[in-house]
């Protein structure tokens, strides 16, 4: 009896945990090629196809490297080589489609394709690069942040 309400808890804590981490999610990454990394919490990762992308990560690649990243909303992120992006805040209720992002662009190109919450909230959306922040208001562009 001991060991299956030990199991139970087991299972209890690890859903939790998992819904957690779920809803902390921003993205996975779609395309990768070259270098390409993520730093989360003072590490540094490869990101291959299949990696998940959290609120407060950095990504970065290498001079061959490139990524696209698909956000919960379906923004779409590709960035190209030697560029660092860090995704400063990212929200996202998938019900009502509000939500939040912000990201910061510190060297390099992305290009944006921008999704359900841009669409529904336009002025919760800002892309960073040194000297500018730009507002998004439901359309795809490019900034180049140069080296």
């Amino acid at each position: 009896m001991r060991r299956v309400a030990h199991v139970m808890l087991s299972l209890a804590l690890t859903a939790v945990f998992t819904a957690a981490q779920a809803a902390d999610e921003a993205g996975i990454v779609k395309t990768s090629k070259g270098q390409v990394s993520v730093e989360r919490a003072g590490q540094k990762l490869a990101a291959p196809v299949g990696t998940r992308i959290f609120s407060s990560d950095s990504v970065l690649t290498g001079a061959d490297g490139a990524v696209g990243i698909t956000l919960r909303d379906n923004t779409t992120l590709s960035a190209g080589p030697n560029s660092v992006v860090d995704l400063d805040k990212f929200t996202f209720n998938s019900t009502t489609h509000a939500g939040a992002l912000n990201a910061t662009v510190k060297r390099g190109t992305l290009s944006v394709t921008s999704g359900k919450i841009a669409k529904a909230s336009p002025s919760s959306v800002s892309f960073s690069a040194p000297g500018m922040t730009l507002g998004v208001r439901g359309t795809t562009f490019v900034i180049d942040a140069g080296q």
